[in-house]
């Protein structure tokens, strides 16, 4: 999840990208901007990163984490 101004979620979007792509998973992202019930739920609180509709992480993400949760 992120927002447009952001620059946190862009930061974290390039930072975990190559992890997605080396687990095979889909980077999906969602601009809360963009959706009133995302916003509602996620507000200012972003990035958040998800995975199979949980909540992995939330403004910083490990990548070696990442990497496990998505093996």
């Amino acid at each position: 999840m992120v927002r447009t101004e952001c620059g946190s979620c862009r930061r974290v979007a390039a930072q975990i990208a190559p992890v997605v792509e080396q687990a095979g998973a889909n980077l999906v992202i969602r601009n809360v901007d963009h959706d009133t019930e995302l916003n509602v739920e996620f507000g200012d609180r972003v990035p958040v990163v998800v995975i199979d509709d949980e909540e992995f992480s939330c403004w910083e993400v490990d990548n070696e984490e990442l990497a496990e949760a998505l093996s």
